[in-house]
């Protein structure tokens, strides 16, 4: 049997997964596996839920850390900091649903015993998720500057639109006056891209969204761009200042700041399940084909 090491990370926030956690660590136990949990999680775990964690786990802090799998027990929101975590190292990452929707976290708590299964005869596969990078002409972004789902820029503090300069490869496509636009890969299409109208997109498409919130004029639609595509953003705005998120961690920018966003150098691999489709995703999380309908 391999010998593989696990890296734990999951949201601090969520009592109700204490039964799934103690569930994992008697697995991951009994597959005699090396287990690393993020500090934080660690002190969920044993302070908050009171789950005896084994001593032979390691804690962990920062990103200085190796594994052969990483598991990310939360929703979507968790998958993404694992993500952000994970950086270019490589490392393919399982996401275990303790949330809501979970289009990243697609995994439920009851077939993680199945999951490790497949992890260890080597049954699942791993795609290749897209990451973006931001980049500033005047400094650079205050955080972590790679997005798995998008980037967005959007107004700050007042009622009034802003006026959003778009230059694809150097040549100009257009001003929007919006609230905003996001940036998006097709993972992130499924996100915040989705709920202001962008199209869904199939992951491993080689695509990007350009996606306005609240365009000022009803003619103005999504565009979706192949990968390779770099865009250049200028932003106006009345107060001078806008803010740009980076999958939902947001920061002031000054409008003297001109953005460019282009495919990242490294992509994040993420677990896939035998049979596991992302149509069938589209219809089981979207309820696509049910009738919704209420009588009487």
């Amino acid at each position: 049997m391999r010998k593989l090491r696990f890296a734990l990370f999951g949201n601090v926030f969520q009592a109700k997964k204490s039964s799934s956690v103690q569930k994992l660590l008697c697995l991951l136990e009994q597959w005699q596996a090396d287990v690393l949990i993020d500090e934080p999680f660690y002190h969920f775990l044993s302070d908050g839920l009171q789950i005896a964690v084994p001593p032979s786990v390691q804690v962990i802090s920062g990103d200085a850390f190796e594994a052969d799998v990483l598991i990310s027990m939360g929703g979507d929101g968790s998958f993404l900091e694992a993500a952000r975590r994970v950086g270019d190292k490589g490392i393919p990452i399982l996401g275990v649903n303790m949330g809501r929707l979970g289009f990243l976290a697609d995994v439920l708590p009851e077939d993680m015993e199945e999951v490790l299964a497949q992890i260890y005869d080597g049954s699942c596969d791993v795609e290749e998720r897209c990451v973006l990078q931001l980049e500033y002409d005047k400094g650079a972004p205050e955080g972590f500057p790679y997005a798995l789902n998008e980037v967005a820029v959007l107004k700050r503090d007042v009622s009034s639109m802003i006026s959003i300069r778009v230059d694809v490869n150097g040549e100009y496509l257009t001003t929007y006056q919006a609230d905003g636009l996001i940036v998006n890969t097709p993972t992130g299409s499924t996100g915040y891209a989705l709920s202001v109208g962008g199209p869904i997109m199939q992951p491993g498409s080689r695509t990007l969204g350009l996606v306005p919130v609240a365009p000022h004029s009803l003619t103005v639609r999504p565009l979706t761009l192949t990968d390779d595509a770099v865009i250049s953003l200028s932003v106006a705005s009345r107060n001078h200042r806008f803010l740009v998120s980076v999958d939902g961690r947001s920061e002031k920018c000054s409008e003297d700041v001109r953005l460019t966003i282009r495919r990242a150098p490294y992509t994040i691999r993420v677990f896939k399940r035998p049979g596991q489709s992302f149509f069938r995703t589209l219809r089981s999380k979207l309820m696509w084909g049910t009738d919704v309908r209420v009588e009487g």
